[in-house]
């Protein structure tokens, strides 16, 4: 099998190699192996037999120079929250038999260094709640000195030169930090033969699914209802991306769905308590994962001991379609990443600033407000500043925005009290702080939202119970603008998906 990535704007090598879609011997390669990884460390760290488990986890745990490449162009927007880049990609060790290769539907090719979906674990400051971010494997970006390409490739570019696994994931690094805006602490890898002997050791995880699932090409056959996994189950069932109505973005959710319940069996006192089972959990581990040098177990542990799998979200960055496009000549399958609303996602994911949240609005009056359109729907910029202006706003000349699916209003670090009050006449707008604006923005996204009129004079008591108001409800003028993709926590033991 090729090591090359999928087509990029800028080819490192000549030719092309098609997107690789419905192979049925592929490696997998999901994310997956690299999640399970570092919870199940952290939690068994967490556990009764912490120093047992860190001696014998840091005497095999492989380190390399992930984050020493890595310098972001983007804000540190979550401050002492923690990111953890989570990887799992097609590469095969070498010491894997026929019989593990048999047994995960795949052969002992020499798999590939692309990486496949890859997720940030956002571990809030106070360790007390996580996020798990999908980046789809197909996301069309820009990668640092390469051009745009498909996200799997990332970490391939950067092995060449002699840049080997290191160089891979920074090169990695880079580009979900300049996608995102988030900067990526810590780095875990796990091999394709990792999660099958993790998920081995920690025995059958129960899943429950809304309608039967049966797809050739990963394996699954699975009833309607609740199933018990076994190891190779447990692959074919992160892996199905066919039958599914969004492909591989589905094979996220199934992904993200099975790593909560896993972490519900994880902290279950069957596991915890048993000396046994943690010793060869931690072995299957320790055997398989790769971490940047700085990854200190004992810390992250600590940090993540009151994690419970009811605090553990799940998300998946908004995404505009997934279209087919032309590269050189080729058509290329991708996902388009909504780049304009990817800061008003992050925003949602850890909340809203102290300096916002105790600000008092300004006077209309007093705040200088752009419009620009990202909705598509043609005048939208200039019905919204007319609106603005009515209500007393000073106002720019309109102008238009990339495609976006939220409303945001953006603003600089300082003009709290000015965005508060845009966001006051824009219902469902969410509030998004960065340095890429000089001025409180109104970007208008493909949700609708959009300016509304100011409320005429409030009617006398004696007319106002006959009088319906026209003023939107608390709930809907709090809500925050809808993305793409939205935020699930499938910690709950009676959680199904389809």
């Amino acid at each position: 099998m090729s090591s090359q990535p999928e087509e990029t704007t800028l080819r490192r090598r000549r030719g092309s190699v098609p997107p690789r879609h419905g192979r049925q011997k592929r490696g997998f390669g999901v994310v997956f192996p690299a999640v399970a990884g570092v919870l199940t460390m952290a939690l068994l760290l967490s556990g009764g037999y912490a120093a047992y488990a860190y001696n014998r986890l840091a005497s095999s745990v492989t380190k390399v120079d992930a984050i020493g490449g890595s310098t972001s162009t983007k804000d540190d927007v979550d401050g002492k929250a923690m990111n953890i880049l989570l990887v799992g990609d097609d590469h095969r060790p070498e010491n894997a038999t026929p019989e593990q290769m048999a047994e995960l539907s795949t052969t002992s090719d020499g798999g590939s260094t692309n990486t496949d979906t890859m997720i940030v674990l956002h571990i809030a400051a106070d360790g007390r709640s996580a996020t798990m971010i999908s980046f789809p494997r197909d996301s069309y970006v820009d990668i640092p000195g390469v051009g745009k390409g498909k996200l799997n490739s990332a970490f391939y570019y950067g092995t060449l030169n002699s840049g080997g696994a290191a160089g891979g994931a920074q090169m990695l690094i880079k580009t979900i930090e300049g996608l995102s805006g988030l900067s990526i602490d810590h780095y875990v890898r796990v091999s394709l033969l990792g999660f099958y002997e993790i998920v081995k050791q920690l025995g059958p995880v129960e899943v429950c699914l809304k309608e039967p699932a049966k797809d050739k090409y990963s394996g699954v056959d699975l009833p309607a209802g609740n199933s018990k996994l076994t190891a190779k189950q447990a692959l074919s069932f992160v892996r199905q991306r066919h039958g599914l109505p969004n492909g591989d973005l589905d094979r996220s959710v199934r992904q993200q769905y099975f790593l909560s319940q896993e972490a519900r069996k994880i902290l279950s006192a069957g596991t915890l308590l048993n000396p046994v089972k943690t010793t060869n959990i931690i072995d299957a581990i320790g055997d398989s994962v790769e971490t940047d040098q700085g990854l200190d177990l004992l810390s992250l542990a600590s940090q993540l001991r009151n994690l419970r799998p009811s605090a553990i979200q799940s998300a998946t960055i908004p995404i505009l379609g997934t279209p087919t496009i032309d590269v050189g000549g080729s058509a290329l399958s991708i996902v388009e990443v909504d780049t304009v609303g990817m800061p008003a996602f992050v925003q949602g994911l850890i909340g809203q600033s102290d300096a916002y949240t105790k600000a008092t609005a300004a006077a209309a009056s007093g705040v200088s407000v752009t419009v620009v359109n990202g909705s598509g729907i043609t005048g939208a910029a200039g019905a919204a500043t007319t609106v603005l202006a009515g209500r007393g706003f000073q106002v720019g000349t309109p102008g238009s925005s990339d495609t976006t699916i939220a409303t945001m209003v953006q603003y600089p670090a300082g003009m709290e009290a000015q965005a508060k009050a845009l966001v006051a006449a824009v219902p469902g707008a969410l509030p998004v702080q960065t340095s890429s604006v000089q001025g409180v923005t109104l970007v208008l996204g493909k949700n609708g939202k959009t300016a509304v009129a100011a409320e005429p004079a409030a009617p006398s008591s004696s007319s106002a119970a006959s009088e319906p108001s026209s003023k939107p409800s608390s709930k809907a003028a709090s809500e925050p603008s809808a993305t793409s993709t939205d935020v699930h926590n499938y910690g709950q033991a009676d959680s199904c998906i389809y």
